[in-house]
């Protein structure tokens, strides 16, 4: 016979499930990140399969860090880059893109789980010659565009990829084709996130008019970076 709980008893059990799930979901969002940019607000999924660069940015963003700065590097059909706090308030003059702090950080290659993929957001990172190990910079980060792939395409990256020792599925090819990306990138770079939220607004830096060094002649900021509570 099955003995009954008491009323008291019930009702701690009720509220500690209350509680352990609320605490899940508290943790949950606390990995969306929200950049108020000057064209629109991007929101941004963390991945827990990252805990390096996740945890990172999200201490980053905390302290202001990004705040401020620009997006300073845009590509059409490729990317956009930000992170460098040296492009605050930066002349239209100015080299950017060696910022960042003093440190750098180990990858977190995760595929074929985080692939290059249209929205994904990945680290920058010093060239192969010179960081073989591709370690991450510290603060600077890109969120990825790219074009979407022709069969013929696909079959030119898939080959590229296999030389690296990196195999490109049926699931990864189709979301190149359908959604786009930049493909060449995988297993170089680590992917720790992904825009949940304006998409729109990507699409918009990424078409912005640049100078000779990839910069927007019209500055785009990130205004304010902060994590979202719920």
């Amino acid at each position: 016979m099955v003995k009954k709980l008491a009323l008291p008893l019930v009702i701690f059990c009720i509220v500690s499930m209350l509680s352990v799930t609320s605490a899940n979901a508290r943790k949950r969002t606390r990995n969306v990140v929200r950049l108020e940019t000057s064209m629109g607000v991007i929101r941004i999924k963390l991945s827990d399969q990252t805990p390096i660069h996740r945890d990172n940015f999200k201490r980053l963003v905390q302290e202001g860090y990004y705040d401020g700065t620009l997006f300073h590097r845009v590509i059409r059909d490729f990317m956009i880059q930000g992170g460098d706090p040296d492009s605050k308030g930066a002349p239209k003059d100015s080299l950017l893109g060696d910022g960042g702090p003093d440190y750098t950080l180990p990858a977190e290659i995760v595929y074929p789980d985080l692939y290059h993929r249209r929205g994904m957001v990945a680290a920058a990172r010093e060239p192969d010659d010179v960081n073989p190990e591709f370690r991450s910079s510290g603060s600077q980060f890109y969120i990825v565009w790219g074009r979407k792939h022709t069969p013929q395409g696909l079959k030119k990256a898939r080959a590229a990829l296999m030389e690296k020792g990196i195999e490109m599925n049926r699931f990864i090819a189709d979301a190149y084709e359908v959604t786009g990306g930049t493909p060449h990138l995988d297993g170089a770079y680590t992917v720790f996130g992904e825009v949940i939220e304006g998409l729109d607004v990507v699409r918009r830096i990424q078409l912005e008019a640049t100078d000779a060094n990839d910069r927007p002649l019209t500055d785009v900021v990130i205004e304010k970076a902060t994590i979202e509570k719920r």
